[in-house]
């Protein structure tokens, strides 16, 4: 990795509300003041963010397999060592209370947490130009040219606040499409970076490579989504972040992708996985959570981004309760071990 890439940082901003905060995490990871969300909405996105022309839902993603099932997102980690650091990277952040960055209902106009919307295959896809403007740079060079089936009516992520964004799944041909700091410009997407994986490859990245997100990672098959409660089951592995300064200039597989973080030998490297241990108690919490919660404990949470101290990503959904996730907050990341990664 140039050195170029490897000095690049992310701001994040944070969202302070009632029992909702809500985070943007740039590329760039100075601090800066927390956004008030005052900017133009996208009146094309309403809370629930599928538009698609050919009548496809969110449910249908769940019909998909989601890479193979021997992918790293799909790895039950439940019996893999510890870490032999795991207690000494925990105690940096041991007192950070767990955090739902999704739910219900608009905050300040924008859906809670990462929208996507699933497309049909006949999708019409253009080219997406890459470039740098006042939130952050290009990495035109680190993305994928493209075409990508993104409607331009699909949701922006805080309605192009923040890290702004979009992802699309083509729900026939089993391909991802997912941009950062996105946004329409006339007849065409315009972005910082770009990505397209193909869900039926475990493929990753070039090596130095960022995506739409920091660790060259893809968001989707992270998000905690609501149809999957419906199902019963999450399986798969939950994207979260850590502060800068839990996190080091590292990564490791899936992730492609390290940034500036000042963690150290008791950081964490994008990629990595903390996992809720064996015997916490889930028993007294909500049957939604206890489905949440359960997969902590089997598939874990992986590093992906600059932000919020133990903050987990989701998918908004008016279906969701948003005072029911409020409780995960009773859980700190001191009930949370690292799987070892070295």
């Amino acid at each position: 990795m140039n050195a170029a890439i490897f000095s690049q940082k992310r701001i994040f901003s944070i969202f302070v509300c009632v029992s909702i905060l809500i985070i943007g995490c740039k590329k760039d990871e100075s601090a800066k003041a927390p956004a008030d969300h005052d900017g133009p909405s996208n009146p094309n996105s309403p809370s629930n963010p599928n538009n698609s022309s050919c009548g496809a839902t969110a449910a249908d993603a769940e019909n998909l397999a989601i890479f193979p099932s021997d992918n790293p997102w799909n790895k039950d980690i439940s019996g893999e060592p510890v870490d032999p650091y795991s207690s000494q990277i925990i105690a940096n952040f041991s007192s950070s209370p767990m955090h739902a960055d999704f739910g219900s209902g608009l905050w300040d106009n924008a859906p809670i947490g990462i929208p996507f919307v699933v497309v049909c295959g006949d999708q019409v896809k253009s080219n997406v130009v890459f470039r740098a403007n006042n939130y952050d740079d290009n990495y035109g060079d680190e993305s994928d040219a493209g075409p990508y089936a993104i409607p331009l009516n699909a949701a922006i992520e805080g309605n192009g606040d923040g890290d702004a964004h979009v992802i699309a799944v083509d729900k026939d041909n089993d391909i991802l499409y997912e941009l950062y700091n996105a946004s329409v410009n006339g007849d065409h997407w315009e972005a910082s970076s770009g990505a397209i994986f193909d869900l039926k490859s475990n493929q990753l990245r070039n090596a130095g490579w960022t995506s739409a997100d920091a660790a060259g990672l893809p968001i989707f098959p992270g998000l905690v989504r609501y149809d999957e409660i419906l199902k019963g089951t999450i399986d798969h592995a939950i994207r979260f972040t850590l502060n800068k300064s839990h996190v080091q200039a590292a990564y490791i597989a899936p992730a492609t992708h390290k940034v500036s973080g000042t963690g150290g030998q008791y950081g964490l490297p994008f990629g990595a996985r903390i996992r809720l241990k064996s015997n916490f108690d889930i028993s007294g919490y909500p049957a939604h959570l206890q489905i949440i919660l359960t997969a902590m404990k089997k598939y874990g949470l992986m590093l992906a981004d600059i932000g919020s101290n133990m903050y987990v990503s989701g998918a908004p959904d008016d279906r969701w309760d948003n005072d029911e996730l409020h409780q995960l907050g009773s859980i700190t990341a001191n009930n949370f071990e690292v799987v070892k990664f070295n």
